[in-house]
């Protein structure tokens, strides 16, 4: 999905002029802790992920598209994606036997960094790797411009957030918070993010580029969607720019991921049965017409 039509599906209808907006400094408060309360709880569903993948040349012109569909749940306090299709066909015996190896190996590894990291005292994501959270991102960045939407038929506070460049990090990536711009949409009953797009405003990287890269004019959008009527988890995600990770994640080009059939999971040792079926709780955003949001 292109980040344009997301934004102006987004951006939804303005809503009643006559009510007074709420504290926009107390709202962000109260929905940086539903966003952390949202991550806890997403531990303990499995539901199915379909990454699309445009890959870009030079030129802009797509050299490679490629999808793969996903079931995703927590080992061990590790996320794990299990590969079921590559480009619409199924994983043979084998690759289903080396899929589940892999999975078991990655596991492992990532207990083993997170134990290193504990021991060190460095604070890093549940593989051991740093990490940036949503709810982090809330917790580093400053609002203002709020005003009141209607999107899929619910009141909806937007805002403008910019990256503090005076606030305190805890881990290099963290760092990158300071180069972003964007705009959210908080349902308004809630207090949770329904929808969010940022674009990074200058280069960033770490390790002389080698450890991370990110390139100036990168975009991305997250939505989430209420399930089960209880929490709000994500439903998409979209990027498009040139981003690059350690020596074995190069990419240029354009990428969206489609998250549904939650249900609750929890899983302590080992994988579950592939056969496991997911249950699709969550109430799936509408579509809605209006202007895009441009930070």
């Amino acid at each position: 999905m292109g980040l344009g039509l997301l934004a102006m599906r987004a951006w939804g209808q303005a809503a009643d002029p006559e009510r007074p907006l709420p504290d926009v400094a107390a709202l962000m408060r109260e929905v940086e802790v539903q966003q952390r309360v949202s991550e806890a709880v997403q531990k303990d569903y499995l539901f199915h992920s379909v990454e699309a993948v445009d890959e870009l040349d030079r030129r802009g012109v797509v050299k490679k598209i490629e999808v793969k569909e996903y079931d995703v749940f927590w080992v061990n306090g590790v996320e794990v994606e299990r590969l079921l299709k590559k480009d619409g066909r199924e994983l043979s015996e084998n690759e289903k036997k080396k899929e589940d190896e892999r999975i078991d190996k990655e596991v492992a590894k990532a207990a083993e960094r997170r134990a290193k990291a504990d021991a060190k005292g460095k604070e890093t994501g549940p593989d051991g790797e740093e990490e940036v959270t949503v709810s982090r991102m809330l917790e580093l960045g400053r609002f203002t411009n709020a005003r009141r939407v209607k999107l899929n038929g619910r009141d909806t506070i937007v805002v403008d957030y910019v990256g503090d460049p005076a606030a305190k990090t805890r881990t290099r990536f963290e760092a990158v918070i300071r180069d972003l711009v964007g705009t959210i949409w908080v349902d308004e009953q809630d207090h949770a993010i329904a929808q969010l797009y940022g674009r990074f405003v200058n280069d960033f990287k770490i390790g002389g580029g080698l450890l991370v890269n990110l390139k100036k004019g990168l975009t991305f959008s997250f939505e989430q969607a209420r399930v089960n009527g209880e929490v709000w988890l994500p439903a998409r995600a979209t990027g498009e720019g040139s981003a690059r990770a350690l020596l074995f994640f190069n990419f240029n080009g354009r990428m969206s991921v489609e998250d549904s059939g939650y249900r609750k999971f929890k899983a302590t040792s080992t994988i579950v049965p592939r056969e496991a079926k997911a249950f699709d709780g969550a109430e799936k955003p509408e579509s809605s017409g209006g202007a895009a949001p441009q930070p």
